[in-house]
């Protein structure tokens, strides 16, 4: 039986106000996340992501009384990320009404944070967000890109503002043995620009683990959510800006996919 594919509207939250920007930059607001959450909710959102997309660079802990009013307007699963570090940071969120917890700085600087988290919470509650850019420095010991063999795909933390110098490919097979129960893969250099998902990443993802992987980041229209259903094994796919500005609702784009042959949840 063909599992339906998840529309994922997403909420990257500063300082209590959703926001948007290109390949992590620039950010403009983009309402109020209470707000937005109730209408996607509304709209027929399979799941809705709220990432404080600050916390971990500034060093501080998530907003989770934002988190708690978010919860309290939707009933649809809630994952929730950004500055979570330790089994108490998660637990807290959870019980702000949290289904989910996502974690990318953390997993990287502490691997062993995954596997402790999928004991105690369980493998469906452990989100590894992957932020994933190009990298033009050739390295034997990392996975080319099959085309040029010109870059490899190198995981960023902090918000996308530092390197790491893994390679994201070896990192998703990583964070699956780790007890990850999902991957959230964003593509920077896609992030915001509204060209379409990162084809190349996220087939080159799904095909190297066998858990779920939400693609994320260059969604412009319903055509680039057929795209990459379409052209990859893909679970899920996140949206923002689209969402945001109103240029598309959640049941015009499961509408048009229905059409097209994408079996989602309507």
């Amino acid at each position: 039986m063909t599992l339906s594919k998840r529309i994922i509207p997403c909420l990257d939250v500063d300082n209590g106000r959703v926001v948007k920007g290109i390949k992590f930059r620039g950010v403009k607001d983009a309402g109020d996340p209470v707000e937005l959450a109730k209408k996607y909710s509304d709209q027929g959102a399979d799941e809705l992501v709220f990432l404080d997309i600050t916390a971990s660079r500034q060093d501080r802990e998530i907003m989770k009384s934002v988190v708690k009013n978010v919860a309290s307007v939707i009933d649809i699963p809630f994952t929730v990320g950004g500055g979570i570090r330790t089994l108490s940071d998660a637990r807290e969120i959870l019980l702000n009404g949290a289904d989910k917890v996502s974690i990318n700085t953390a997993s990287v600087k502490n691997p062993q944070l995954v596997t402790d988290l999928m004991k105690i919470f369980g493998r469906q509650c452990v989100v590894v967000a992957i932020d994933v850019k190009r990298n033009f420095k050739t390295d034997e010991m990392l996975t080319m890109s099959p085309a040029e063999k010109d870059f490899y795909f190198e995981v960023m933390i902090y918000g996308g503002s530092k390197g790491t110098a893994i390679d994201a490919i070896q990192w998703a097979k990583k964070v699956e043995e780790l007890g990850a129960g999902e991957i959230l893969l964003t593509s920077i250099d896609a992030d915001g620009t509204k060209n379409g998902y990162d084809i190349e990443l996220t087939n080159t993802i799904c095909n190297s683990v066998r858990i779920p992987v939400i693609a994320s980041g260059g969604c412009g229209s319903s055509e680039h959510m057929f795209e990459v259903f379409n052209k990859t094994d893909v679970d899920a796919v996140l949206a923002a800006s689209i969402f945001h500005y109103d240029n598309l609702t959640l049941d015009k784009v499961k509408r048009y996919l229905a059409e097209k042959g994408i079996k989602t949840r309507l």
